[in-house]
Formats: C-alpha cells, structure tokens, sequence
C-alpha cells in the first residue's frame, strides 16, 4: 500500500522543483499514491529506487524527460497507464466531444505481446464496411511497422485530413491482408432499433447499443419507451462489438432493465469499493436477452455482466473482450498528462471482468463464411444467426 503523504531523501542533480524533473516526479507521485498493478510487475522498492535514478540525472529538456516518463511507466506493463506530452493530452480531451476524423476504429495494446489490437470497429465507419474485425492486430500503418508503436502514436497515423487514405497491414489469423481505408468524419448515433414480429405473431424490440457515449442513457431511454409503446413482448439488446466507453452511461443503461440489485462495483488496490445500485427505477420487467461477442468491451461487459449476475437476462453469443479497469486521467503542471490505474471492475457477484471477460450463458458463433458475407443491414433479422439463437431463448421464456 501507497503512502499519500511520501517523504523521501532528496536526490542529487538539482532541486525537483527544477522543470523537467518536476514532472517526472509528479507522475511518479500518481502511481506511488493511486496505482492499482494489474500485471504483477509493480514492486514498491524497485519504484522508489527509479525514483532516485531518474532525479539524479540531467535532463537537456522536455524531449528527454518526457523519454525518461515513458521508460518509467513501461517497467509496470499496463498499456492503458499512459503518458501524454501536452499535444497529445489536448487531443485526447478534445476526442471527447465525439466527432473524429478517422476510420473507426478502437485500439489497445496487448500487454502480453505488445501488439495493436483492435477492440472493435464503430459501426457503419470506413473500418466496419471494408471488413476490420475485432481482434485483427494492426502490423503496419502505410506501410510502416507498429512494433513498439504507442497507441497514441497509431491513433496519430491513423487520423488525417477527411477523404485521404490510410493503408491499415492487419494480421488475421496467420495471414496479413491490406485495408485500404478513406479517412472520414466518424459521428457515432449510440442507439439504433426497431420492431420484429416472429411467425408466432410474437413482438419483439430489437435495439442495438453501439457505444457508450454522451447520448447513450437518453437514447436508450428513449427507444424503450417507443417500443414499450408498442406492446412489445420480449427484448433483444445487441452489444456486439461495443467497445464501451462512459462508466455512468452503462451505470444509466443498467438501471433501465433493473429494478433492484448491484450494478458494478470498483475496487482501489487499499481493497475500498464503490458498489453502484440499481435505484427502482426500470423502463420494462419484460423478458431480456442480450448478445455479447469478443468485441463487447469495458463498459459493454459492467452492463452485461449486472444483467446477468442479477438474472434479469440471459447472455447468448461468444466471451467479451475482457477489459476491467479503471483510469483516472491527472493534468500536470507542463500541460502534459496522465492516465493511470487505480482500480478495477467487479460483477454484482465479484467476478473480476479485466482479462476474464464475461461468458455466454449459451455461445453461439458465425462461421467464416457467414462473417464474410455479414453486413450490418442483416443485424437483427433471421440472417443473423446470433439474433436467431436470441429469439429462440426469448420465446421459450415467453411460452
């Protein structure tokens, strides 16, 4: 466990005060103070002596500090503890606004193998109609090696001026193909649904969740509303290859389907949770099942994983991505900034969702062939072998 209050011997060199060491030590204060280790590679005695290492020695500017950062917090292996100079810290905070120029993509960096991952293509982008799946691992950004790449570093290569291309070299399996991709403006709509009736003359909302954004509680609000409107019997809600994104949007979301229970809950390193409640306050006590795949990511797996473990829904389709943990996101008196670690996420039953991810109650797979011939106008129709496993489920829970 951290200190808060940290008094350490003063190091050689020059005063800490001294920018650049002065970040240097701020970050290294943060991950001293908040850091929750993931991977087993934090040593607090090793950290300490890094410490004194780095403030012993000079630095010409902020170039040299900023390399001096990023060893650091290489030596903790987890790819979403970050750096981000000051350019990079402004963009990341602009992203937010949710419009970006780019093809749609999201992307992790495997901390086992160091590789571009990624999670999950946005739906109707430049990257989901060419074919990008998720977990395709990104080799080359026109023509260029990502070994050793920062996913800032790929997001930059990524990103440029709408109706230009970006080659993307994505390694599939054993086989690497060519994505030629023109750049566009990405404008993400989180909800998308409509009314299904089955021969039986049954009625079924089937809404799909594409992202966790902004809009993601009261569009989603909104269709349940519209739907329940109609009569509707049973619901198919569809995450897959959601990658996430706002923790109170999914916190939202859930208490929409839930009347009663525990949502999430966060856990600190001193072992301290946060434990989110449904609040009475649900749209619909109908009958749910929920399709999940291996891009169903982060705030996906905290809305799938209450559904589940409160047994107001079943889970029909293949494991998600397994991406569990928290970040904070810390300023720093340079202008630049830091995402760093502090806690993870536990199902209503205590299942850690970083690395395990949540499974099915019944898989269900698309072959290659139907991957290959799958377009997003065939979601949520009898095309799509996944819903078609959903609905028998749904039905036999309507019978």
């Amino acid at each position: 466990m951290g200190a808060p209050g940290l008094t350490l011997p003063s190091a050689s060199g020059g005063s800490i005060s001294d920018s650049p060491k002065e970040v240097i030590d701020q970050v290294w204060q943060i991950v001293y103070r908040d850091y929750l280790d993931s991977s087993g590679d934090y040593d607090e005695k090793t950290w300490r002596q890094l410490r004194r290492n780095l403030l012993q020695k000079s630095f010409a500017g902020s170039a040299e500090s900023y390399e001096a950062i990023r060893g650091m917090l290489a030596s903790l292996n987890d790819p979403y503890t970050r750096f981000l100079d000051p350019k990079q810290f402004k963009e990341m905070r602009i992203d937010t606004s949710g419009e970006l120029m780019g093809v749609g993509i999201q992307l992790s960096l495997d901390k086992a193998t160091k590789e571009l991952v990624v999670v999950s293509p946005i739906e109707g982008t430049p990257a989901s109609r060419a074919g990008v799946l998720s977990k395709d691992v990104i080799v080359t950004i026109d023509g260029r090696s990502t070994k050793g790449m920062s996913t800032e570093d790929a997001v930059k290569l990524i990103r440029g001026p709408e109706g230009s291309e970006v080659v993307l070299g994505l390694r599939r399996g054993g086989e690497i193909i060519d994505f030629p991709l023109t750049r566009d403006r990405i404008e993400i709509n989180a909800v998308s649904y409509k009314l299904n009736t089955t021969q039986d003359q049954r009625k079924i909302g089937y809404i799909r969740l594409k992202q966790f954004n902004a809009n993601a509680a009261k569009e989603m609000r909104e269709a349940a509303r519209s739907l329940e409107d109609q009569d509707v019997d049973g619901y198919v809600l569809d995450l897959r290859g959601n990658p996430g994104g706002l923790l109170e949007a999914s916190i939202d979301i859930a208490r929409q389907w839930l009347n009663e229970g525990i949502i999430v809950s966060t856990q600190t390193r001193e072992g301290i949770r946060d434990v989110r409640r449904a609040t009475g306050s649900a749209i619909t006590d109908k009958p749910l099942v929920v399709l999940i795949d291996q891009g169903s990511a982060s705030a996906s797996e905290i809305l799938s994983g209450s559904l589940q473990d409160n047994a107001r829904a079943k889970l029909v389709g293949q494991k998600t991505f397994g991406k569990g943990l928290v970040q904070a996101v810390r300023g720093l008196s340079d202008g630049s900034g830091l995402t760093v670690t502090i806690a993870k996420y536990l199902t209503p039953k205590g299942t850690d969702i970083h690395k395990n991810g949540i499974e099915p109650d019944v898989k269900s797979e698309m072959t290659e062939k139907q991957l290959k011939d799958f377009t997003i106008e065939k979601l949520g129709t009898s095309q799509d072998s996944q819903y078609v496993q959903a609905l028998k489920i749904l039905t036999n829970k309507l019978n």
